[in-house]
């Protein structure tokens, strides 16, 4: 099944996990805080996240301190 993810900025503590554990999915903006980039998605939540990828995005998730990383099965917005 599909997987869509986004991170709450005002969530995020910029701590590094995310990044760490799914370096294709996350990266970091201006600021240090985590922002999905897998395919340009611009932490829209609008771009399928691959079945190849889930596993690492399972562990970004669990590794989260803040659980700040979200996701669905459907697009957000």
């Amino acid at each position: 099944m599909a997987k869509y993810s986004v991170v709450d900025k005002g969530e995020c503590i910029a701590c590094g996990s995310c990044g760490s554990a799914a370096p294709e999915i996350f990266e970091y903006d201006g600021e240090g805080l985590a922002e999905v980039v897998y395919e340009g998605d611009n932490n829209k939540g609008v771009t399928v996240i691959p079945e190849d990828l889930e596993d690492e995005l399972q562990e970004a998730v669990e590794s989260c301190p803040t659980e700040c990383i979200k996701v669905q099965d459907a697009p957000f917005n």
